[in-house]
């Protein structure tokens, strides 16, 4: 591989091929009218959300989610005609903004809804808006007890179309998700027949998706499958395809004596004789620190243990065992033999985290 400039350092490979099956995957598991909604959130779990939301947004995909206003104002300028919907409620500056651009709206409280209303009188535009209920999350959202009387208030506010409706599952236990979606399901009635006319309800992420394909309402939110990331005990593992292939370059290969000490560390002095080699990536980059000595990369088709503490902007790791390595070599830290899973575990990460953490200097190359 040649050295060129993405490439000469450390980068993250986002195989758009990868994340079309998964796409396909996912859509295989939709009932015929439930929407999907396209989970972009964290830059599209690190990989980069404008690229991939074009991806999807050529593949069929019209209907995104995110985390908050920042995201939902630089997916919009990817993606002029997509709907948008900012999970996150904001407690203010930017709204009117986020309104002029039709971006949808997070509102689980009274006094989230009458930021909205104010908003859109200030600019005498309406606003869409999902109305977030806690269901047994405990994270953000409308009491259940609450829900009905409040939410229909919100609806009858000045400005405000009552466009969604929707709750997160803790996923603790099948007992437990099935108390959450009766509850949601109760709302949802209750403003029924009140009159409150919703036209997107939904609850299901990728591992909601898998468990419990009855609750699917009008739309799901998926992001991890998507990404490669399937839930624990998914029928259909072998469909899903790795999107993410996280690499770096050695810089420089080099012997150290046994009883050495390896960049800052000074309490693992070397326990042999080693051929050590420095790698461009470090903890800012995105390889966390808790991977010193835990982290397992690949240099030339073998597996070589990190070594030393991880710096921030290089790493060291062991090829006494590897024949021929060289400046320039490239290092797979993510990806081909070293799954998310795997990578996730050692470093006791969740594995959505693995690449949404990796850095904003890191390029990410599209193939």
């Amino acid at each position: 591989m040649m050295l060129d400039h993405p490439r000469a350092r450390c980068y993250l490979e986002v195989d758009l091929a990868a994340l079309k099956n998964n796409l396909q995957v996912v859509k295989s598991r939709l009932q015929e009218n439930t929407q999907l909604i396209a989970v972009l959130k964290a830059d599209a779990y690190g990989l980069g959300a404008p690229a991939v939301g074009r991806c999807l947004w050529e593949n069929g995909v019209r209907m995104f989610a995110v985390a908050c206003l920042d995201e939902a104002f630089a997916l919009r300028e990817a993606l002029p005609d997509a709907w948008i919907l900012c999970m996150g409620e904001t407690l203010g500056g930017a709204l009117e903004k986020a309104i002029e651009q039709k971006i949808r709206l997070t509102a689980g409280s009274l006094q989230a809804a009458i930021r909205i209303s104010e908003a859109t009188q200030e600019i005498q535009r309406h606003a869409y808006v999902h109305f977030k209920v806690d269901t047994g999350l405990h994270r953000i959202g409308f009491d259940v007890d609450e829900a009905v009387n409040k939410i229909e208030q919100c609806a009858y506010m000045s400005g405000i179309v009552a466009e969604g409706l929707y709750t997160h599952l803790a996923l603790h236990n099948r007992e437990s998700d099935e108390a959450q979606q009766a509850a949601f399901e109760k709302v949802r009635q209750g403003l029924r027949e009140r009159n409150i006319s919703i036209q997107y309800a939904h609850m299901l992420d990728s591992i909601g998706l898998d468990r419990y394909a009855d609750w699917q309402y009008d739309a799901v939110r998926v992001g991890a499958l998507l990404y490669g990331n399937y839930p624990n005990g998914f029928s259909e593992i072998e469909k899903v395809k790795p999107v993410a292939r996280f690499q770096t370059r050695v810089s420089r290969v080099f012997d150290v004596k046994k009883g050495e000490l390896l960049g800052y560390d000074d309490s693992h002095p070397l326990d042999h004789d080693a051929r050590i080699a420095s790698v461009s990536c470090g903890y800012v980059d995105g390889y966390p620190r808790v991977m010193s000595y835990k982290g397992v990369v690949l240099v030339r088709g073998q597996r070589a243990q990190v070594a030393g503490l991880m710096c921030m902007d290089q790493m060291m790791i062991d090829v006494t065992a590897i024949e021929g390595v060289r400046a320039g070599d490239v290092v797979t830290l993510l990806g081909d033999e070293i799954t998310l899973r795997e990578y996730a575990s050692i470093g006791q990460m969740n594995r959505n985290e693995v690449t949404a953490i990796i850095g904003k200097r890191v390029p990410r190359i599209y193939v």
